[in-house]
């Protein structure tokens, strides 16, 4: 098979419908956000991931995100300037910080969430129950096996929990 073959291996295929899937759900969160100047909606991930998986320190947060401190430390700044998170010293190491979602943040997440469901029951209002969980079981497996074929397991957190 050769670089410019039209008739690719189904693994490519599946991981281009992953990329485009990923693409329109970056777009839709786009959309949203825009209500919210000042608020990047990676920001926004950010935040549904600390409601999801708990307070935590800005390295934690970076590691399960896959991205470097600085970018997690301005999207905290933009998330407390909002009030959508809180604040507090580390317990252990008063020079570490916890970050949680503040109550002002559970309402926005509330909101954000409601919209973000309605969307999909519009895109896939076909789709019955069964159908949804089974796709979201498959990709949930595929996942799985990503994250050990890449290794390093304790960096790549799985934030299915």
């Amino acid at each position: 098979m050769g670089f410019d073959d039209t008739d690719d291996d189904v693994r490519v295929e599946l991981m281009r419908e992953l990329k485009s899937a990923s693409q329109l759900q970056h777009a839709w969160v786009m959309q949203s956000w825009q209500d919210r100047p000042g608020l990047h909606p990676a920001a926004a991930m950010l935040l549904s991931d600390l409601a999801k998986n708990g307070e935590a320190r800005p390295s934690e947060l970076a590691k399960r995100r896959f991205v470097d401190l600085s970018v997690v430390s301005r999207q905290i700044t933009q998330l407390s300037a909002a009030g959508l998170v809180d604040r507090r010293p580390a317990p252990e190491d008063g020079r570490a910080s916890l970050v949680s979602v503040s109550e002002k943040g559970r309402e926005e997440l509330a909101r954000w969430r409601a919209n973000y469901l309605d969307f999909m029951e519009t895109a896939l209002g076909g789709w019955d129950d069964e159908r949804v969980t089974e796709l979201t079981g498959r990709l949930a497996e595929m996942n799985a096996d990503l994250r050990r074929a890449l290794g390093s397991v304790a960096c790549l957190a799985d934030t299915t929990k």
